[in-house]
């Protein structure tokens, strides 16, 4: 088995599939990457058993065919040092050789019979996403998701899936990001999958894969797992099992105060106020009166912070105690020219921060003592 590649593109390959590779694990041939040849064509694969990433490697040239077992931080740290445009690999009976101009390297490597196997994309029934609309979709929503938490469905983030449409929501109970987009069915567009939940893991591996072309992107749900297409990507993952919160009751309906602003601007000012708080004091207090923002954060043997903002409202003096990290994660995802509502009713209640009819997202306030 032998063959060449440009080593950009075999770089890219491995910096895509290394995302899966699990740096602790009870089974040492996870922490390997199987290289397969066939009809011509090299493919790259990486699992943890949860996920899965196939990675199809353009530009190679072989005649070969077969599999090989290669250490993905080696294999890493070789593309990352030599500098000639190819690499060749061959693989004999007892070792992998890596070469590249002048450099060699003789890496041993385990039966690639015993990897576990990750399955290629062969849908039919599909549903078809713009691949900008989701990258931007799963970068609004994933970081509400809460990764730690025993109830697992909130450890991803929920594909609500329609015959015309596409909503992601994700929820660590205390705050709530929703981005609704148009999508297009393929096969049986009538049999409308559950409301499947993808695992955080496989979301960032999904939304690092995308680009912010005008490619589409493939998405198949089955009972148990998802399989996602997009360009040279197969990713497949296991779904989190639970059920997931009705988002939309958590949404309000009463509109309340409307309050302007700039994501830029708005965000600064955040990012100052989170300057003097700790964890016992994390909450700033956000005072909005007629033309101006105070943010107010206090926090023992810290000090205090005072931060003023200029905004358009003619309102009543309202204040609401925020997690100013909760604020913060919504609008570092924002281009800064962005214009942003926010929604209040009062101190109690749940905020509503909108960016347009696509992007909605929710956070209770904190209670001051």
């Amino acid at each position: 088995m032998k063959l060449q590649c440009p080593r950009g593109l075999l770089s890219s390959a491995f910096q895509a599939v290394s995302g899966v590779v699990p740096s602790l694990t009870p089974k040492e041939i996870l922490k390997e990457v199987k290289l397969q040849l066939a009809d011509g064509q090299a493919t790259l694969i990486g699992t943890d058993q949860e996920v899965g990433v196939r990675y199809q490697i353009p530009e190679v040239q072989t005649d070969s065919a077969g599999d090989v077992l290669l250490p993905v931080q080696r294999m890493m740290a070789i593309l990352r040092e030599v500098h000639d445009d190819v690499v060749g690999i061959e693989v004999s009976e007892d070792a992998v050789w890596i070469r590249a101009g002048q450099s060699e390297f003789r890496l041993s490597s385990e039966d690639p019979a015993e990897f576990p196997d990750v399955p290629s994309f062969s849908e039919e029934s599909v549903f078809v996403v713009p691949e900008s609309e989701l990258k931007v979709g799963i970068q609004r929503t994933l970081f509400a998701a809460d990764v730690e938490s025993t109830r697992y469905a909130l450890g991803g983030v929920l594909l609500d899936i329609a015959a015309d449409s596409l909503t992601l929501a994700a929820t660590d109970s205390r705050r709530l990001a929703v981005y609704r987009t148009a999508c297009s069915s393929e096969g049986s567009a009538g049999e409308l999958p559950p409301q499947p939940v993808v695992p955080s893991k496989a979301m960032s591996l999904i939304e690092r894969s995308l680009t912010e072309g005008d490619a589409s992107v493939r998405i198949a749900v089955r009972t148990n797992d998802a399989i996602v297409s997009a360009g040279l990507v197969t990713i497949y993952s296991r779904l989190v099992q639970g059920r997931f919160p009705r988002y939309q009751d958590v949404i309000p309906q009463e509109s309340g105060v409307a309050v302007e602003l700039v994501a830029g601007p708005f965000h600064s000012a955040v990012r100052q106020a989170m300057i003097v708080t700790n964890e016992e004091s994390r909450g700033v207090d956000f005072s909005f009166e007629a033309g101006t923002l105070t943010l107010n954060s206090q926090a023992a043997d810290v000090g205090t912070s005072t931060v003023q903002l200029p905004i358009s409202f003619d309102g009543q003096k309202t204040v609401v105690t925020f997690d100013p990290k909760f604020v913060s994660d919504f609008l570092k995802v924002l281009d800064p020219a962005s214009q942003v509502t926010l929604n209040l009713i009062d101190a109690n209640s749940a905020a509503v921060f909108r960016t347009d009819e696509k992007y909605t997202y929710v956070v209770m306030p904190l209670q001051r003592d």
